[in-house]
């Protein structure tokens, strides 16, 4: 059977649908929340509340952007975990909502897991195995991907994710939220080579982020004692340091797993992955190592329903579905 989907995602502050037929996304829309910005970063009941507001809207303008008629619907997918836990329930609760109406299964989702496969949504696309390096908000992984539903954390973040980074060396910057894309406009303009900041070094594949954040703050906490505008003045430059060694690290870690595995059928996934400054490093890397990579569109990398349904519609044609009585997961972890 090739079946039609709708899927729905609601695990941070986007609230997004997305309907999938025969394997083809047809559609993803997207509602963005801009309540956070005067805040600084994601307060998690403003953005339940956002969800709820805005979760009909979307699913019904995915499935008339489609034109599917509820009756074509094969089954309701949606995220499970990761998240916040308030956001997720708005989602799930929809979805077993909607499921139960229409008497059709539902298709839970991990979310780094569609992270993942949204280089399935359009060509080209990887041949597995291939490694991922999945970069976020809330996560930064290298994962082992053997088949669309077989996974295998290889290494991971043991504090803070990359995309956290970002947006807290942002804010102590005084720059607005969300930060992080800030930082590769202001980096396109600057010296990568003009400051240098320290990193804690972790064995194996693992990563680790909270050495250079403080390194960061020390850095401009010095500075700014002999010139308060030292920031002001010298924006570009500092954005463009960090950015390049946030970038290193990541490349440095996704180098060693290919050297270890073999495999040089790379692709990044994730928020971070639409960083114009991690793109070019991996487009470069390859051509050194002769890596094949593989950078999904900048919608696909950001928070969106596309790379659920995907998942999910790999998940139906196994038959994996979920009971009515499921409950969100906040800490869900890949292939698991």
């Amino acid at each position: 059977m090739r079946p039609t989907i709708l899927a729905i995602e609601s695990s941070c502050d986007e609230t997004s649908a997305s309907v999938i037929r025969q394997g083809k996304v047809l559609n993803n829309v997207v509602a963005s929340q801009n309540v956070h910005q005067k805040y600084g970063g994601v307060v998690p009941e403003l953005a339940s509340r956002a969800h709820q507001q805005n979760i009909l809207q979307v699913v019904n303008e995915a499935m008339a952007s489609s034109g599917t008629k509820n009756s074509q619907i094969d089954a309701i997918a949606f995220t499970r975990g990761p998240g916040l836990m308030g956001s997720l329930l708005v989602g799930v609760s929809f979805a077993k909502g909607m499921a139960l109406a229409l008497g059709v299964p539902l298709v839970e989702v991990n979310h780094m897991e569609a992270h993942v496969l949204a280089h399935f949504i359009d060509d080209p696309k990887p041949a597995f195995p291939f490694l991922c390096l999945t970069v976020s908000g809330g996560h930064t992984q290298i994962i082992l991907v053997e088949d669309f539903l077989k996974m295998k954390v290889l290494g991971q973040t043991q504090d803070d994710a990359v995309g956290e980074a970002f947006d807290k060396a942002a804010k102590i910057m005084g720059l607005s939220y969300p930060g992080g894309p800030l930082i590769d406009q202001y980096a396109k303009l600057g010296n990568p080579k003009a400051y240098s900041f320290s990193e804690t070094v972790m064995p194996g594949l693992d990563f680790s982020f909270s050495g250079i954040k403080t390194s960061f703050l020390y850095f401009l906490r010095d500075q700014k004692k002999n010139d308060p505008l030292f920031v002001e003045k010298n924006l570009n430059d500092i954005c463009a340091s960090l950015q390049s060694k946030l970038v290193h690290m990541l490349l440095k870690k996704l180098k060693l797993a290919s050297a270890q595995t073999g495999i040089k059928h790379i692709a990044i996934a994730g928020g971070v992955a639409a960083n114009s400054g991690l793109r070019n490093e991996l487009k470069a890397t390859a051509q050194n190592l002769g890596w094949e990579i593989f950078i999904p569109e900048f919608q696909y990398c950001t928070d969106n329903a596309a790379m659920i349904a995907v998942a999910a519609h790999y998940k139906f044609l196994k038959e994996q579905f979920s009971e009515l009585d499921v409950s969100p997961l906040a800490n869900m972890s890949v292939g698991g």
